[in-house]
């Protein structure tokens, strides 16, 4: 871990590759509503999105601090700090972006269209 520490972005990186072992032991609920921020020796620090999160995070406590030993870290208590800008990494925002359109699914749905208008009652 001194190897990291001493280079931000790689500290950054493993930081984001430890939040994404943790994910999956995490309440379902609870899994996109945190985010690993930090290891400071024995303590996990994680950031929620608003004092609800923080509360329910809290609870999990003993389960993530669970999870973490199965992964290998040796902590021992859960920080939880509540965000003011988004929690998750530039990476996973551009893996929600809407994806483009094909051209075979807009003439699907051209066509979809235009039988609907053929079908339109007339006006009186």
């Amino acid at each position: 871990m001194a190897d990291k520490a001493g280079n931000p972005l790689r500290r950054a990186l493993w930081l984001d590759a430890l939040d994404r072992q943790l994910r999956p032991y995490l309440p379902p609920q609870l899994a996109n509503r945190c985010r690993l921020a930090n290891i400071n020796g024995e303590q996990l620090v994680f950031l929620v999105e608003s004092p609800v999160w923080h509360a329910k995070l809290r609870l999990a406590e003993h389960q993530i601090i669970t999870a973490a030993r199965s992964i290998g870290l040796k902590v021992t208590q859960v920080t939880i700090r509540t965000a003011t800008a988004s929690l998750h990494s530039p990476t996973q925002q551009n893996q929600e972006r809407p994806k483009p359109v094909s051209a075979a699914t807009h003439k699907g749905l051209r066509d979809a269209l235009a039988s609907l208008q053929d079908i339109a009652p007339t006006k009186r």
